[in-house]
């Protein structure tokens, strides 16, 4: 084994492999950073250019891309909340809330470290308990995806602020915006209006870029000079008083790194998933939940921490079973193949010395997404400068570039623009969007898991607790569904009694 190890080191630590996750750090930075140009986006990218490459560089430089892109999206979402990535969308609001409050050092800092500290932990439990955890995973049925589907949505009225009833609302024109196409089972178009483009439903990263990042220009275009939402300010030292932060929330940070990493091997999950529900926990468990989304840091502890761990839990299934884990993982499959390293449990003994030097690559792109995310976020500050008038036309620009740069059509500029105008309304009302965005995403899972438990149970409903894993989860679910408004009647029912 330490042979093996020895040997991976070798093929990491060469000027050639170490100049290519260079530059592939720079280059996830600068996609990261850029609402639409999504790590997904941002893999695909790189494989054109893996083709010229041994199987160690290439798949260094996808690793080091994806876990630097990740963090970066978090650098527009605090300072403009327009999250770069998906996974960052989670937090947006709060990091952004913390800069309006003069706490960008504080919020960026923190983001930085969590995430650094979160790939480390996936890091680590990638290269020790691959074999066992994909085992478990891979036991996971419709059923079971069913009931996971169900959480991630609670969770999406969990972390709303403000009302329930509009967080619910919000959730409930997400998921009625994901039925928009043909319909999985029957293959029925449904709310297309003729449209073929609309056959192949909304896509969300238009979806995303046009509520978060469109409907901020349209706000800021509505508003007075004197309310605009980016502060003038500069950022000093990042890391100025985030030792009491890490020391306060140090159980955050170990429960986040857990999080993300099981999403993670959860094939079809990914770590934007594992940042909505990491937030989601992160508010349920906090001692001041009133405090979040006005600028609390706990919640990017977990969130932050649960984004880059949730990466490396999805190499698991695909190193381990061929199984991606997420649509960036599946896009490493197929490198995978082509460089000669058939995913499988084969791997581990036909070709070992290349897979730990992948587990050798996460490693060190963590590490190394400290001194560059640092200075990504020092030359950000630039950005913070820059006025008004000119920031939000490029904002804009990007915006058009990423939502086109989807499938190459004008249809995904629409769609983009459209449900910005509907975010800009919703908030302006006072519905959160964060709901929006977790049903659009959530809910063709849900709708194909439960189309296809069903089948397989010939509607018996009960076949949705028929295996073990599903029980529990259901149990779970229906518990957070239905326990606290039990609890609140019964407190009712005593204080009337007591008033007897």
């Amino acid at each position: 084994m330490m042979d093996i190890f020895l040997t991976a080191l070798g093929l990491i630590f060469t000027p050639y492999v170490l100049l290519v996750m260079l530059g592939a750090a720079l280059f996830g930075l600068f996609v990261g950073s850029i609402p639409g140009l999504t790590a997904t986006m941002a893999t695909a990218l790189l494989v054109p250019i893996t083709f010229f490459m041994d199987p160690v560089p290439a798949i260094a430089a996808i690793v080091t891309t994806v876990a630097m892109a990740i963090f970066a999206g978090d650098i527009p979402g605090c300072l403009l909340r327009i999250p770069g990535t998906p996974a960052s969308a989670a937090y947006a609001d709060e990091a952004h809330a913390m800069t309006l409050k003069g706490q960008a050092e504080k919020a960026l800092g923190t983001s930085l470290v969590c995430a650094v500290i979160g790939g480390l932990i996936g890091s680590l439990v990638l290269a020790t308990t691959a074999p066992l955890l994909a085992e478990f995973a891979i036991q996971f049925s419709s059923f079971e995806y069913f009931w996971l589907a169900c959480l991630g949505l609670s969770c999406a009225v969990m972390i709303s602020t403000g009302s329930m009833v509009k967080g619910a609302v919000s959730l409930l024109i997400g998921l009625f915006i994901s039925t928009i196409g043909i319909d999985i089972t029957a293959g029925y178009p449904r709310f297309t209006f003729g449209s073929v483009e609309m056959m192949g439903g909304i896509s969300f990263i238009p979806a995303m870029i046009g509520m978060f990042a469109v409907s901020e220009v349209l706000r800021y275009v509505a508003s007075s000079h004197e309310k605009l939402q980016v502060p003038q300010q500069s950022i000093g030292n990042i890391f100025r008083g985030l030792g009491p932060v890490l020391g306060r929330y140090k159980l955050n940070l170990l429960r986040g790194g857990v999080i993300g990493t099981a999403i993670g091997i959860l094939p079809g999950a990914g770590a934007d998933i594992a940042a909505w529900v990491a937030y989601a926990v992160s508010k349920k468990c906090s001692r001041e939940p009133e405090k979040f989304g006005s600028g609390h840091v706990e919640g990017l502890v977990d969130a932050g921490c649960a984004n880059n761990a949730g990466l490396s839990g999805a190499w698991v299934p695909a190193i381990v079973f061929g199984i991606p884990g997420d649509s960036i993982t599946a896009i490493v499959i197929g490198v995978l193949y082509m460089k000669g390293m058939n995913p499988g449990p084969t791997v581990f003994l036909n070709q070992p010395e290349l897979i730990y030097a992948v587990f050798v690559a996460f490693f060190l792109a963590n590490i190394a997404l400290l001194p560059l995310g640092f200075l990504a976020i020092k030359l950000a500050r630039q950005v913070l400068r820059m006025p008004q008038p000119v920031l939000m036309p490029i904002i804009l620009l990007f915006c058009l570039v990423g939502a086109f740069a989807i499938n190459n059509t004008v249809f995904g500029i629409s769609i983009m623009l459209v449900l910005g105008l509907l975010a800009y309304v919703m908030e302006e009302n006072g519905f959160p969007i964060a709901p929006t965005i977790l049903g659009i995403v959530l809910g063709a899972m849900l709708e194909d898991n439960f189309m296809s438990s069903m089948i397989k149970s010939d509607g018996d409903l009960m076949g949705f607790f028929s295996r073990p894993i599903a029980l529990v989860l259901g149990i779970v679910t229906l518990s957070i569904w239905f326990l606290p408004p039990v609890i609140r009647a019964l407190r009712a029912m005593k204080v009337s009694r007591s008033s007897w």
